[in-house]
């Protein structure tokens, strides 16, 4: 069911139930995992148990999409800015601090930016069997929800890898138009990959790119208007051509931005809980997918009765929404306390019936 649940809602089709996917909670969450399934297995275990494992978690809380990507900051090879990673995995063991890069120091460095010149042209035949073989090894894995591939660094996320925050804010204050001369050539240089994934056999297209942080656009957003936006209806273009259906995520509040990102394109929006569900439902609920937005904050220390207020705020916009998936935003790291993920699941269960109101 989860999987017609899923494909209904990725259709806009008001599916009975309101499908959901998680992040983090089938990956890092052993203990949660192991309490849910009644498997043993851990972090340490061999690949193959910690896939059945998986799988088991997902069936049991009835996951109707899978998020997933096929290209991240690895085509930047030795040239990117290391962002680090904060601790999700059972033990902190997938913490990394940040490592400034070394190729990109001044503004000057960003103006002379020519990714075609530095990465050279990705050979499209070798680009599309990227993604459709990590389409395919995720499909395999859990045939039962509705999967995907995609690109991580779509545009501003890749200049963030690759200049890292300090020198992207430097070189917007001093350069803007430059900046956004940057923006347009990592643009017609990612385009070729975005090619590659409109021919491949890959029915569904995530679109990932960190627009924003918490508090909303970093750089005015006249010059996202002027330059990013062209830019991913540009890389978009070419999906929807093929026929893909196109979501997005961002992290970060890009309420703003709504807008601009169903004009360039995109079917559906992948929502952190900073941004809002509420504008979002009433603009675009009828016409695009939606995913998020719970707070994983409340599941980290909130009582039980804030996480079911939670939910009911969620399935209560979403239910009117016929592509809402329920999901916690972003993530549930390890350090979410087993009783609070299992009681959202229960809350998620009862009310998650799209012809009942939340008890």
């Amino acid at each position: 069911m989860s999987l017609e649940d899923g494909l209904a809602a990725l259709n806009l089709e008001s599916p009975p139930r309101v499908p959901r996917t998680e992040y983090s909670a089938d990956t890092y969450h052993y203990p949660l995992m192991r309490r849910v399934t009644g498997m043993e297995t851990g972090a340490d275990s061999p690949p193959e148990e910690r896939a059945a494992l998986r799988r088991a978690f997902r069936r049991a809380w009835d996951y109707g999409l899978v998020w997933n990507v096929g290209l991240s900051s690895d085509v930047f090879g030795d040239c990117r800015h290391d962002m680090g990673h904060a601790a999700y995995a059972e033990g902190g063991g997938d913490r990394r601090e940040a490592r400034p890069g070394t190729r990109f120091r001044e503004p000057e460095d960003v103006l002379a930016f020519d990714p075609e010149a530095l990465f050279g042209i990705p050979d499209p035949d070798a680009a599309r069997r990227r993604f459709e073989a990590n389409y395919r090894g995720a499909a395999a894995e859990y045939p039962d929800a509705v999967h995907m591939s995609g690109v991580y660094v779509s545009c501003m996320s890749g200049l963030i890898e690759l200049l890292g925050w300090d020198l992207l804010l430097w070189t917007a204050g001093a350069e803007p138009k430059g900046l956004g001369e940057a923006v347009d050539r990592y643009a017609r240089w990612m385009e070729h990959h975005f090619r590659a994934l409109a021919a491949s056999d890959v029915p569904v297209a995530m679109v990932h790119d960190d627009l924003v942080w918490t508090s909303g656009a970093f750089v005015h957003p006249s010059w996202y208007r002027l330059y990013v936006f062209p830019a991913l209806k540009r890389l978009i273009r070419p999906l929807r051509d093929a026929g893909k259906k196109v979501l997005f995520t961002s992290d970060g509040d890009y309420t703003g931005f709504f807008g601009d990102v169903a004009g360039c394109g995109a079917h559906g929006f992948v929502l952190e809980p900073c941004a809002s569900l509420g504008t979002l439902a009433a603009r675009f609920g009828r016409t695009h997918v939606i995913v998020g937005n719970a707070d994983t904050r409340i599941l980290l220390s909130g009582s039980r009765e804030a996480i079911r207020g939670e939910v009911a705020r969620c399935l209560d916009v979403g239910r009117g929404c016929p592509g809402f998936f329920m999901a916690v935003g972003n993530h549930i790291p390890a350090n979410t306390p087993v009783e609070s993920a299992l009681h959202y699941n229960d809350c998620y269960l009862r009310m998650r019936d799209r012809r009942c109101a939340s008890p």
